[in-house]
Parts: C-alpha cells; sequence; structure tokens
C-alpha cells in the first residue's frame, strides 16, 4: 500500500521514475513512481512526505515496520438506518472476508462477516484506512475496534502485533 498518491499528467518515461514532481512554484510535492501506458499514460507519484518517512525510516531501520491484526477485508456500505442509529461518522466499513488463526484479530474476537468501523478513536471507512493506522507505533498496544456484527454495535480490544 501506497499513502497520498498523487495522480499527474506530468510525463514519467522509463528512467525518470524516482524523479521529482514539481509544483509552480519550484517546490518539490512528490516522486514520480508509475505509469499506466493503456489509460492514456496517467502518472503517479508518491506525496513528499510520505517519501521523507519512508527514506528515513529505510535509513534508520532498513525496512518499513507496519502493525498486523490479521483479517482480509474489503470495503461495504453500511445501511443508512445502522449509520443514523449508531450515530456512524463513516458511511462505509471494512467488511472481516477471513480472519488468520491465531491471529491478534481472532484472539480479540473478531469474525468473518463484523464490519469494522472504528481503531480507536479514528473512525475506518476504507482498508487503506485500517492499513494506516496500523503502524509501528500500535504495535503491542491494546487499542478498542469498534465493530458492527449483525445490528450490534460491538467493541473489542486487539494488540495489533510486527507483521510477519
Amino acid at each position: 500500500m501506497i499513502d497520498n498518491v498523487i495522480q499527474t499528467d506530468a510525463a514519467l518515461n522509463p528512467g525518470n521514475s524516482g524523479g521529482p514532481l514539481v509544483n509552480s512554484l519550484g517546490q518539490v510535492i512528490g516522486v514520480n513512481t508509475a505509469v499506466i501506458l493503456p489509460a492514456q499514460g496517467i502518472c503517479f507519484a508518491i506525496a513528499v512526505n510520505t517519501a521523507k518517512f519512508v527514506a528515513a525510516r529505510l535509513i534508520r531501520d532498513g525496512k518499513i515496520v507496519r502493525g498486523y491484526v490479521g483479517v482480509a477485508g474489503m470495503n461495504v456500505p453500511i445501511p443508512r438506518k445502522v449509520i443514523r442509529f449508531y450515530r456512524l461518522p463513516v458511511e462505509t466499513g471494512v467488511l472481516v472476508v477471513s480472519v488468520e488463526p491465531n491471529s491478534p484479530a481472532e484472539r480479540a474476537g473478531i469474525r468473518p462477516n463484523d464490519i469494522i468501523v472504528a481503531f480507536g478513536v479514528h473512525p475506518v471507512s476504507e482498508i487503506d484506512t485500517l492499513h494506516r493506522l496500523l503502524t509501528e507505533e500500535q504495535v503491542g498496544i491494546e487499542v478498542a475496534v469498534s465493530v458492527l456484527r449483525g445490528v450490534n454495535k460491538l467493541s473489542v480490544n486487539i494488540a495489533p502485533e510486527l507483521h510477519r
């Protein structure tokens, strides 16, 4: 997963991937990363803040560390009446498709068909949001995860682990 991707029409040709994406003031705002040639040459760049974070971690640790909870999920809409009843700040959530055996999610009681709607105090409307919240700072720290199970809203405590 790449956070903060910028879509651009700046020409990206073989050999200039990794070069700076600059704005009209000459400020670096991203790092050119990828092009989809069949899609009229749409190009993508990683936002400069993400690039700085990744570069610093690679220099310091030689790798990027993420938290792991052990679920496979997909984005799904939440029925309007459930949103209103629980006063949810999101209209979509993460449907748990599967739970890995002996994972933090399984130990916390998360089940397939649960819909994750919050991680701690942060609303979760999509799988990318959940990934972004699973930083290395979360590893080993128990956090309340709000899930919808049927028509009930539950809170389960989960302690993310280092991604294996």
